[in-house]
């Protein structure tokens, strides 16, 4: 017995260490790691995980080795190769051996080789890839009724991404060869794009339940609440959504409780409530008065099918209005003090002084929504409180042009409406966002420039100093040391360049309030030396200020190039008509297509569902955020952590 167990283990040694390599019929892959006759160590028993799709969940595939008595597992998959059993196999351990077969049509899912594997099996693993292959391979054939009974045998099954999406009693199959986004099913929940299929599996677990994956990361509520919907008209009763984000895990024992493991914090699970009482139309945008939610965390218990959570990480309502998806009672204001600013500018006093402005502005923001003030009011708040720090580029910290003037612009956007005011060329309006606001507000245009709309802003009762006022010795003494430069470079018949703070410093506020309206400010003192009444992109709708129902954005940076990227209103675009998350669209713009043009700066960017961007490409940018619980939250350095709010 001793020397057979020895040969056993001589023999697993060996398999190990060697390549995968396909062992069967050339009709589908077949790959074995680890030794198949070896005895299973422990106990098996049910269970199923359910994982988001990310990096691989250690603790999480530990449960999952364990529930399977360390023992035999199979991996299903429809693409690829046996990658995924290498890593069970060597990085996760624990287990006797990996067997993965990769389908490549139906007929395999006949095969007497697979259909033995899939008897044998401890575990059962299905891997990532196209779902709407396994929809096409397995339902209704013996492969699925096999995955149905090995569950009905207590033994686990696990998932993960599109492994995970098929196990629900109805999913989403993804059958026109696409990826849905969150904007394209919420524009047409009826439509042929929410391809929702069932009669596929038949786990008592998650009977009733649509599942989702890669949830917070790639924005996958919206899209989950328009599936829940077809599948309800479908069912012909209320059903639950359960998204799983990219970095959790969700682990069911057999009773149906089950916990989250998380590899980041704020990551898990959310349970969406169907049963909508608003029946949607054919080829008709959304629209739902209140959808809730609750986050299961890694200090939840979840129980399933039902859906309770005890312990819940958070919960939150939304509503769907014309296909938007919108927060609900979660007021969140976002700012920004400007890109540029380096490590080594200050001193520790004055980075100390920046973050208490930071801090007064989001209180007074804040505090406006806490009223129930408008998204409107808590910008316009938060931004006058910037103009009256000295330490931004903006009122009374405004920069010089060249002939020693302070010289402002600014520009506001109402998200709900669409209207807009702007004002540039301005030099004795105290405060120049209220007077964007009084534009937008009480007249008929969008922009007015210099004296004409000092004249509107005094009609308006708005106040008007002496252009004394905006005066700091630290600005002018920045003026003196650009106009040496210029008069450097000109003695030497050498080409000015002009340092990349010369762009930098405007401010910036987003809010969404109560009523999940959005709203977007910028304001500042323009450009170092500037001349010819240059103008930026702080006064121009579309470029450096955008707000619509979705999507919300303030940017700062080198504005030429923001005006030819209309960057602002490019975010927002890329937002709805690509339906890319707001991180990633904000991301592309700033960090990518801008500094490829050959600019750079900031943003902030801010959604509808109350997800927060903070993009920038310089050594730091003035930012900060403030939500329900009102505490503010300031940075200002790139390698200064800023956790945001994760939203789902």
């Amino acid at each position: 017995m001793k020397r057979h167990a020895g040969w056993s283990m001589m023999l697993a040694a060996v398999l190990a260490a060697a390549p995968i390599l396909p062992v069967l019929a050339a009709d589908f892959g077949h790959y074995v790691l680890g030794d198949l006759q070896a005895r299973t160590p422990g106990k098996v028993q049910p269970g199923l995980l359910l994982m988001g799709g990310g990096d691989r969940n250690f603790d999480a595939m530990h449960w999952f080795m364990k529930k399977a008595g360390n023992g035999h597992i199979v991996v299903l998959r429809a693409s690829q190769g046996g990658e995924i059993g290498e890593e069970f196999f060597n990085e996760v351990g624990g287990i006797k051996s990996v067997e993965t077969f990769v389908f490549k049509d139906r007929e395999a899912a006949t095969d007497p080789k697979i259909l033995a594997a899939l008897k044998r099996a401890d575990g059962i693993f299905l891997a990532g890839g196209d779902q709407s292959r396994y929809v096409r391979y397995w339902r209704g054939t013996p492969v699925g009724a096999a995955l149905d009974a090995h569950v009905k045998a207590g033994k686990p099954l696990g998932g993960t991404s599109a492994g995970l999406a098929m196990l629900g009693e109805y999913l989403y199959g993804a059958m026109d060869g696409g990826s849905q986004t969150s904007p394209r099913a919420l524009a047409d929940p009826l439509g042929d794009g929410n391809t929702i299929e069932t009669d596929f599996l038949h786990i008592a677990q998650l009977n009733g339940i649509v599942t989702d994956t890669h949830f917070s990361e790639r924005a996958r509520l919206g899209r989950l609440v328009a599936f829940l919907a077809k599948a309800e008209q479908m069912a012909g009763k209320p059903l639950l959504g359960l998204g799983v984000d990219e970095d959790a895990a969700v682990a069911v024992e057999g009773d149906g409780s089950a916990r989250i493991y998380a590899t980041a914090p704020g990551a898990g699970a959310v349970v969406v409530r169907g049963g909508f009482a608003r029946k949607q139309a054919e080829d008709a945008a959304m629209n739902l008065d209140r959808v809730d939610t609750v986050v299961a965390g890694a200090d939840s218990l979840l129980r399933l099918p039902d859906g309770r959570v005890e312990r819940p990480l958070a919960q939150r309502s939304y509503a769907v209005r014309d296909g938007v998806l919108v927060a609900l009672d979660t007021p969140t204001l976002v700012i920004h003090g400007g890109a540029g600013v380096e490590p080594g500018d200050l001193t520790a006093d004055e980075e100390a002084v920046v973050k208490r402005a930071l801090a007064a502005a989001l209180r007074a923001g804040h505090a406006k929504l806490q009223a129930g003030a408008s998204s409107l009011d808590a910008v316009t708040a938060a931004i006058t409180v910037l103009e009256d720090a000295p330490q931004f580029n903006a009122g009374r910290g405004a920069v010089f042009t060249h002939d020693g003037r302070n010289e402002l612009d600014t520009s506001i956007m109402d998200g709900a409406t669409g209207k807009a005011g702007a004002a540039a060329g301005l030099h004795r309006v105290r405060n120049p966002i209220t007077l964007a606001r009084a534009i937008m507000d009480k007249s008929n245009h969008v922009m007015m420039v210099g004296d004409g709309a000092e004249m509107f802003a005094k009609e308006q009762g708005i106040a008007l100093v002496d252009p004394a006022y905006f005066r700091t010795e630290k600005r002018w003494k920045a003026l003196q040391r650009a106009l040496q430069e210029e008069q450097a470079a000109q003695a030497s018949n050498t080409p000015l360049v002009l340092p990349g703070k010369a762009y930098f410093g405007t401010v910036g506020a987003l809010a969404l309030d109560a009523k999940g309206q959005l709203a977007a400010g910028t304001s500042t003192g323009g450009m170092t030396n500037k001349r010819y009444g240059r103008v930026g992109d702080a006064p121009i709708i579309g470029a450096g200020t955008w707000a619509d129902a979705r999507c919300a954005v303030s940017g700062t940076g080198w504005g030429e190039f923001y005006i030819r990227s209309a960057a602002a209103h490019e975010i927002c675009a890329r937002v709805r008509l690509d339906g890319q998350p707001l991180a990633k669209a904000a991301d592309g713009v700033i960090n990518r297509d801008i500094p490829k043009a050959g600019g750079d700066g900031g943003a902030i960017a801010l959604g509808a569902d109350g997800s927060i961007a903070f993009p920038f490409n310089t050594g730091g940018m003035y930012r900060g955020w403030i939500g329900a619980d009102g505490v503010p939250h300031v940075a200002i350095y790139k390698t200064d952590a800023l956790p945001t709010p994760r939203t789902h």
